[in-house]
């Protein structure tokens, strides 16, 4: 059952982080108008950050002291979900007769989100 709602509770930082990660890309490429790439990177670096804050705390509720290295972990698995589901959305909708963008991408989160947790359940806060 912990397990269970620990999944939960990881989801529930992903939305969360999605949110952040739209709020910042907006903020920087529509109010400060930076560069759309670097404002999705920006997006991508708040959310990345906050996620970590929060699981750290409250889905892991990690104790170590060393969260630098903590952090530099779950921010490589992050860049690797991120890999991974260019890849996947790119396999799955460039086919000659490719699924629809969006059914695709819906595909790439569930394996990323499936990806994240368990590499972080294992790796980053073990």
């Amino acid at each position: 059952m912990e397990r269970i709602l620990q999944v939960f509770k990881f989801g529930i930082v992903g939305f969360i982080g999605m949110a952040v990660d739209f709020a910042i890309t907006w903020l920087f490429k529509e109010k400060f108008k930076v560069n759309k790439y670097l404002a999705n990177a920006c997006g991508f670096i708040f959310a990345v950050s906050n996620n970590y804050l929060i699981n750290r705390i409250w889905t892991f509720k990690s104790t170590h002291t060393n969260w630098e290295e903590e952090f530099l972990k779950f921010l490589i698995v992050s860049l690797v979900g991120l890999g991974l589901n260019t890849l996947i959305i790119y396999l799955i909708h460039q086919r000659k007769e490719g699924v629809n963008f969006y059914i695709a991408k819906l595909i790439a989160i569930v394996i990323v989100f499936i990806w994240n947790y368990t590499i972080n359940s294992l790796f980053t806060f073990n």
